[in-house]
């Protein structure tokens, strides 16, 4: 009987009566189908095989064999027929181990594909990832700081006979893979990359005749893209979070590369949301003081008055509540006083810092609410500027405050380059607010001073084998370094397990943070010369600086389409510029 109603069903499926029966279902269906749609995963996946074996346990052959067939190109299918498998062979003492280097900083896990073996149980698999080959090969302890903070980086698995398993969803370049099991055989087809990563475009581009610079440009722009995964993250190994502060110079990176991308409103509605008034965002008073910055910075260059007229209510409670923390003349934030890291000890430069971050935000106050039509609070942001102005702090030989007040109007940016960010160089910088380090050079026409900063500093970082920028770096830390693409020589310091303080201690040192990607923002807003003028990209301003550049050409995304730019210095020093885009978007040269 059971199997008469099954075929009567298949038969009314064919009629075409089922579908009809479904399309019956209760209105709550739609809704749970809506809001399934809205939880759709905004990533694609990609397979990527290993560049090379950087290092293995055994090369006599006895418990490690044919390792290099893990260079090849696979499909990712388990085959009855072994061929072209690596074995490894354990006993009670030795646990054969392999480091497999993809190349390129990733995001994601990896697939391992299992040949036919003998003994049909599964087997455990140590696999440990890292951003840099020393941490794929380190344990998780209390000296050098090798952790599984935010995502599990260290684990031990069981893999089956015959089939395929993905393990892992992190930020690495580097895995090792070791055979934990005694007495066992392990037979693998494939040891794959599982790469996830949003599909959208570099529309924005930057070429000059400083093939450095060019690299930079492109590694600030594939850190960022590498963070933008279900929401816009600090870091794909660790600080897999929305941390609003950190967002602006990756926003501002967005605005230069990729133009609008959701993940943008997405996050800043997750931190609005979960940061309720009068709770400061992440807890920190200066990080709600971004959000509004970067409210103001989208809507310039995406021109979305539809998402800004949202913001109202949160916009207008914020800047009121700020205003609530000026006493006398003077900032008196409370929550976590912060600007950055490395200034996180130097209070009065802090004090300085939130006193030009509270000017710089009622002043972006003001113009939104102008463009929201609400007159009487940015009268009120006026008036806060003008009391705030009169109380000008001594940034105490600290270049984050020094250019915080330089950007603010606190001080004229020629003082604040020449007495305080440019002296030593990029001594003293940070990865985040160098952003605004090059900004404030920007501003007192040190141009020259900036490109060679870039070049110095994050350069520096790919000296040392990166492909994506780190949470924090120092120069003096290529004195007698080894490179985290390689083991580190006898003799040479492992730079990514001794260096780094506070929450980025040695392993645990994030080495792919978006904070760290401003030269990519810089180089097109100073270097290409494109200044958002209007809303929307309705005007733009065509200005620049070559420094000692002999050409420069790239693209700038618009809401309208794509501003094509070149600029070439004459043998009389003047710059021959050739600019092209959409119809909508008025340029001035």
């Amino acid at each position: 009987m059971m199997r008469v109603k099954f075929g009567l069903f298949i038969f009314l499926i064919f009629l075409g009566v089922v579908p009809g029966l479904f399309a019956q279902l209760p209105p709550v269906y739609d809704g749970l189908h809506n809001a399934n749609e809205a939880r759709k995963d905004p990533r694609i996946r990609m397979y990527l095989i290993p560049q090379r074996i950087l290092w293995q346990s055994d090369r006599s052959g006895k418990y490690i064999k044919d390792a290099q067939y893990l260079l090849n190109s696979g499909n990712g299918q388990a085959e009855l027929v072994n061929k072209a498998l690596i074995t490894l062979k354990s006993d009670g003492q030795t646990e054969p181990g392999i480091l497999l280097d993809f190349g390129k900083e990733l995001q994601g896990g990896i697939q391992l594909v299992t040949g036919l073996m003998q003994n049909q149980k599964p087997l455990k698999v140590r696999i440990r990832f890292g951003e840099s080959a020393s941490e794929a090969m380190s344990s998780i302890d209390t000296i050098s700081g090798a952790t599984n903070d935010h995502a599990i980086r260290d684990m031990i698995v069981e893999l089956p006979w015959l089939g395929a398993m993905e393990f892992g969803n992190t930020g690495f370049r580097f895995v090792r893979i070791d055979l934990v099991d005694p007495n066992r055989e392990l037979l693998l087809k494939e040891v794959r990359a599982v790469f996830s990563y949003r599909d959208t475009p570099y529309i924005g581009s930057f070429h000059s005749s400083d093939a450095r610079l060019n690299e930079i440009w492109a590694t600030g722009a594939y850190t960022v893209h590498l963070n933008m995964q279900q929401y816009l993250w600090d870091g794909v190994k660790r600080d897999r979070l929305v941390w609003v502060g950190d967002m602006h110079p990756e926003i501002m990176t967005i605005n230069s590369v990729f133009g609008y991308n959701d993940v943008v409103p997405k996050s800043l509605d997750l931190i609005k949301e979960v940061n309720p008034l009068p709770s400061w965002m992440n807890g920190i008073s200066s990080y709600s003081m971004w959000w509004i910055r970067i409210q103001r910075d989208w809507y310039r260059y995406q021109g979305r008055k539809d998402y800004l007229e949202a913001q109202r209510t949160y916009l207008v409670d914020l800047l009121h509540h700020l205003m609530t923390k000026i006493k006398g003349n003077e900032e008196h934030l409370d929550g976590m006083r912060f600007l950055d890291w490395s200034s996180s000890e130097n209070q009065p430069a802090i004090h300085a810092g939130l006193q030009a971050m509270m000017v710089m935000t009622f002043q972006d106050g003001a113009e939104l609410c102008r463009i929201l039509g609400d007159e009487a609070t940015a009268k009120k942001c006026d008036e806060a500027i003008g009391r705030l102005k009169k109380h000008v702090p001594d940034p105490a030989n600290s270049k984050q405050a020094a250019s915080l007040m330089a950007l603010a109007g606190l001080m004229p940016a020629e003082k604040a380059n020449r007495d305080f960010i440019a002296v030593g160089g990029t001594k003293n910088f940070s990865t985040f607010y160098g952003y605004y380090m090059l900004q404030a050079k920007a501003k007192a026409g040190d141009y020259q001073g900036g490109l060679d900063n870039i070049r110095d500093y994050w350069g520096g970082m790919l000296d040392l084998g990166a492909t994506t920028f780190w949470e924090d770096f120092d120069l003096d830390w290529m004195k007698n370094a080894g490179r985290i693409d390689e083991l580190v020589p006898e003799g040479k310091i492992d730079v990514h397990a001794t260096y780094g303080n506070y929450c980025y201690k040695n392993f645990r040192h994030s080495l792919a943070h978006g904070w760290a990607s401003g030269p990519t923002a810089w180089l097109t807003e100073h270097v290409l010369g494109v200044q958002v003028l209007e809303p929307g990209c309705k005007v733009i301003q065509v200005k620049p600086h070559l420094g000692d550049l002999k050409f420069v050409e790239g693209t700038f995304p618009t809401p309208y389409g794509v501003v094509k730019i070149k600029h070439t210095k004459l043998d009389n020093g003047k710059i021959k510029s050739e600019i092209s885009g959409p119809a909508e978007v008025r340029v001035i040269q």
